[in-house]
């Protein structure tokens, strides 16, 4: 039987019912009476012998804004591969909530209950104008033609025009995506996910490639974001994890090596040994 974490609200609340969350459940259905979105226990992944994942346990909060870092191979993609769906563990637990089980379900179904991914090169219909991105990317038929003649309801535009403040992309609305800098690109991209309003968001290094400001809106950004998403983002800039992370999470070959504020890691000695290189 899987043990998730319980918070010292849960504790509060086993002492005081009326302490308890009022609204457990978040859009789509997805069971969070525990304070955690996701959980994943135990994941081995194997891959002709080459362990990539070994025994990795971690547990993201609602709301909350975890940076994983590590050096390269240690396991921070093929753990976002197991959490979408795109790989299957050997063996160990996946939830989303308390009732998704993500070692069950395809990556389809996954991304319906509220998971969505982004890598790290952006990916925009580019011959499509900014605006008809956002279009293509609400939970309608998904076929191009379907979707491009559909007519949207006022809600469906509120919501286009709300993103595209939330993106600052408003003045490009009608621009083609292939005309955009790497920045905005990436700005697009995470709009299009917005679009399928997802409880979880997994940005794979999300400011590579970006200049100083960009970097900073995109900050801005996702602290602005966690108030209503969990998000997980994987980064190598420093500077970058230090400026949004509530908590940061070292993976080393498929573990967890250690867990904590940004300082506390960069000071921990098994960090600096593997990873930092002092």
């Amino acid at each position: 039987m899987r043990a998730t974490p319980v918070p010292e609200t849960m504790l509060e609340a086993a002492l005081d019912p009326s302490a308890l969350d009022t609204r457990p459940v978040l859009g789509k259905g997805v069971n969070v009476r525990h304070g955690t979105i996701l959980t994943l226990e135990d994941i081995n992944v194997s891959f002709d012998g080459f362990k990539a994942l070994t025994n990795l346990t971690l547990y993201i909060g609602v709301g909350e804004l975890r940076c994983i870092i590590g050096p390269n191979g240690a396991g921070k993609t093929t753990m976002m591969d197991v959490i979408t769906g795109k790989t299957r563990p050997d063996n160990g637990v996946a939830y989303f909530g308390e009732q998704f089980d993500l070692t069950r379900m395809s990556e389809v179904e996954i991304a319906q209950a509220g998971i969505g991914r982004k890598f790290q090169k952006p990916t925009v219909f580019e011959a499509l104008s900014v605006f008809e991105n956002l279009e293509l990317a609400q939970k309608t038929d998904k076929s191009v033609w379907a979707s491009l003649r559909a007519k949207l309801s006022g809600e469906q535009r509120d919501r286009i025009d709300e993103v595209l403040q939330i993106i600052r992309l408003d003045s490009s609305r009608n621009r083609p995506a292939g005309l955009l800098s790497h920045g905005q690109k990436q700005f697009l991209e995470i709009g299009m996910l917005l679009m399928q309003e997802p409880h979880l968001l997994l940005l794979d290094e999300p400011v590579a490639g970006m200049t100083d400001a960009e970097t900073e809106f995109t900050a801005e950004l996702f602290k602005s974001l966690a108030r209503k998403h969990s998000l997980m983002v994987v980064e190598h800039d420093m500077g970058f994890v230090g400026s949004i992370a509530d908590h940061v999470t070292v993976l080393h070959q498929g573990s967890v090596l250690a867990e904590g504020s940004l300082e506390q890691v960069q000071n921990d000695e098994r960090v600096i040994e593997v990873y930092l290189g002092r």
